[in-house]
């Protein structure tokens, strides 16, 4: 199964993850943001990120193994 890969446009030097998700509409709010993060469901430039304020910038990639989706960090 290959993963897909979507560019995340954001309009500042850095968003926090939290929020990616909720813009790239992976979630619905912050809730489900932060137990996804804290269940271990995402990964930031390859690593597990459990910090749903970890702040990313562009060239970053959040990796959401569960829905087989790649969102690079670009600033728009």
């Amino acid at each position: 199964m290959s993963t897909k890969s979507e560019t995340l446009a954001i309009r500042d030097d850095m968003i926090r993850l939290g929020q990616a998700l909720k813009l790239a509409n992976v979630v619905e709010d912050g809730v489900e943001a932060r137990e996804a993060i804290q269940a271990g469901d995402i990964q930031v430039n390859g690593e597990t990120e459990t910090r749903r304020g970890r702040q990313l910038h562009a060239g970053d990639v959040i990796t959401i193994p569960e829905l087989n989706l790649d969102l690079r960090i670009e600033t728009a």
